[in-house]
């Protein structure tokens, strides 16, 4: 059992590669080893309305995964209905998008977490606002980084401008997994294989395409012992 509550932010080389499949693998695979586990998606856009709430079939996705049962609102603070990016969706709302209020359902979600998987939006120098992005959002809760990689054509070159990015910004990866969102990619293992050799960080697994089977089994097949040493070696927030 860890000692002090830890986190991961989960993010994406761009919109629709599995940033919450990779996000409900990671629980599921916390939680096997008995953590208690906590999800979190500060804006979600994309939503329908039921019994007076928002509902994001992503945020939905994911507390379904945790082991802590968390109120909505509060795994994720920022909901709206039109799926796009979500400063546009904030601007129409007539919403700015706050840090200090992201951190604080952060701070909520941890008191009764071991650790907390937080998933990005879209990639990770989507807009929140005219002055943020949500890089800002993974440094306002000092989070190690684990890159979700979309495997298909061009994976390459936005794997790396992501990762230098985040270098630039002086924020820290723990690891990449890579998701097989085409059937068939054309040297799917060579195209691996040259991310190995230019990302630093540790590949923790490489999810096949048009997964249905079991998640625990699924999780199992994750490599996270480089991520848990890093979490667990770290005192985050």
């Amino acid at each position: 059992m860890v000692k002090a509550v830890k986190g991961v932010f989960v993010a994406g080389t761009d919109t629709g590669v599995g940033k919450t499949l990779v996000a409900t693998l990671l629980l599921r695979a916390f939680g096997t080893r008995g953590w208690r586990t906590a999800a979190m998606k500060p804006v979600a856009a994309g939503a329908h309305r039921r019994s007076g709430a928002w509902i994001n079939s992503d945020v939905e996705r994911l507390r379904a995964a945790a082991s802590v049962r968390s109120p909505r609102t509060v795994v994720n603070p920022y909901c709206f209905a039109p799926p796009v990016a979500p400063h546009i969706a904030a601007a129409e709302a007539g919403v700015s998008i706050s840090l200090p209020h992201i951190r604080e359902a952060y701070r909520k979600l941890a008191l009764s977490a071991d650790i907390v998987v937080v998933e990005g939006a879209g990639g990770l120098l989507v807009p929140l606002g005219a002055r943020s992005d949500a890089a800002d959002i993974v440094r306002a809760l000092a989070l190690p980084v684990v890159l979700v990689v979309g495997l298909r054509l061009g994976c390459i070159n936005h794997a790396l401008l992501t990762v230098a990015a985040l270098q630039a910004r002086g924020l820290r990866l723990a690891g990449w997994i890579g998701n097989c969102v085409v059937p068939r990619m054309a040297r799917r293992a060579e195209n691996i294989e040259a991310l190995r050799q230019r990302i630093a960080a540790p590949l923790l697994g490489i999810v096949p395409h048009g997964v249905g089977g079991d998640p625990q089994t699924l999780a199992r097949g994750l490599d996270l012992g480089p991520l848990i040493r890093f979490v667990s070696e770290r005192k985050l927030n």
